[in-house]
């Protein structure tokens, strides 16, 4: 039987891997719950940012002489704190457990009493704890025959001058979420069509299928061919998270701002998961042909697995640490671990162009290396049925 060329042998191989595996229920499903999971986690941010940047007290007895301050506090907490009045303790704490009240404040300027569901807001308290320790402060300075209100003014006045030798970016959070959303699903993607890439070449094996396949094309087509499909069967799952992820944080109000910096990270994303599903796809689909039974696929694809998750782990503890700190930005460059990293980084805008461009570079060489790694062992291997082959023995031929 003579062979095909060598782009259209892939091309096939490709579109019958994209065919198959869009039509399995396993690709529906797990799209449906992965779009559930981004929508729900986008409208519980919403419903958080909108809930955390409101309290409601309930005032009652001496403490409703307390409402003006409270309303200066909100102002220094960056939040805004709705002040009702009740006419008595006992229906103040009534509307504490209904729910209509986040808190109820009763007793003295200062000797205040908080009475809440389950937990009193850290930034509430923050400003009644102010407000207590003002009065009493108040009452010091009278005793010591001094005047409030010129000591609070000489207070306030004393500021320790602050000098940034950079920019403070009010939107690192936001960024950083971004970011870590990105590597989330670019880790979940790699791992998951990794790992079908290794089960799919394991069940060709097994079942004699690639021995037919073998007679019309080359190994490395088949091995291209069959990554290419599933990269881009992924991709495409990927593409339908990411429409669905920004829509709903457009709709919601989440992204405010940056919502130009999604995109980018959005497209970014794309780029690097195009780049890490090549490097790790080609290192999965060997290592499945060095085994002839699905039983023992978790055995070879468990190094590159743990590989994986470690460097994940790592990546995302220093991010969120420091995603411009010098060993960051050493540990973005590594190859394996770049297509996670550095699209974090370049959401939270802490990744330089020359940093972005080396890391393309040399997981593009990487890639170039591990194609050639690859197609060598899939070679020696994938003919081989029986006992497990050893990856030394592969290599040699």
């Amino acid at each position: 039987m003579s062979r095909i060329s060598a782009s259209r042998a892939v091309r096939l191989v490709a579109k019958r891997e994209i065919t198959t595996r869009l039509r399995t229920r396993s690709f529906v499903v797990s799209t449906a719950v992965l779009l559930l999971l981004l929508i729900g986690y986008v409208a519980l941010e919403a419903f958080l940012a909108g809930s955390a940047a409101t309290s409601k007290v309930a005032l009652t007895g001496q403490a409703q002489g307390i409402a003006q301050q409270l309303h200066l506090a909100e102002k220094a907490e960056g939040r805004t704190i709705e002040v009702v009045t009740v006419p008595t303790e006992q229906d103040g704490l009534a509307e504490v457990r209904s729910g209509a009240v986040d808190a109820l404040v009763s007793g003295s300027a200062s000797r205040l009493r908080v009475a809440v569901k389950s937990t009193v807001d850290p930034q509430l308290q923050r400003a009644l704890d102010g407000i207590v320790q003002q009065q009493v402060l108040d009452a010091k300075l009278s005793a010591a025959d001094l005047d409030p209100v010129s000591v609070h003014q000489a207070v306030s006045a004393a500021h320790v001058e602050v000098q940034p030798l950079g920019s403070r970016d009010p939107h690192a959070g936001q960024k950083l979420v971004v970011g870590l959303v990105v590597a989330v699903l670019l880790y979940l993607s790699i791992i998951t069509y990794g790992t079908l890439v290794a089960q799919g070449v394991v069940e060709e094996k097994a079942s004699r299928v690639v021995e037919i396949l073998l007679s019309t094309v080359r190994p490395w087509h088949l091995l291209l061919g069959k990554v290419l499909g599933l990269g881009i069967v992924g991709l495409a799952q990927l593409a339908i998270l990411a429409v669905a992820g920004l829509v709903a944080a457009f709709a919601t109000g989440v992204l405010g701002s940056i919502a130009g910096i999604a995109v980018s990270a959005v497209v970014w994303g794309a780029v690097w998961y195009l780049l890490g599903f090549l490097l790790y796809a080609m290192i999965y689909g060997a290592a499945g042909s060095l085994v002839s039974r699905q039983e023992d696929t978790q055995s070879v694809v468990a190094p590159v697995n743990i590989a994986l998750v470690i460097g994940f782990v790592a990546g995302l503890n220093l991010i969120t640490q420091s995603a411009d700190s010098a060993v960051t930005k050493v540990v973005s460059l590594i190859p394996l671990l770049s297509p996670i990293l550095m699209p974090a980084r370049i959401a939270t805008g802490s990744a330089s162009p020359w940093e972005i461009v080396t890391s393309v570079v040399l997981t593009t060489a990487s890639i170039a290396l591990v194609t050639w790694l690859g197609a060598r062992i899939y070679r020696n291997g994938v003919l081989r049925v029986g006992s497990r082959v050893k990856l030394s023995e592969a290599l040699r031929g």
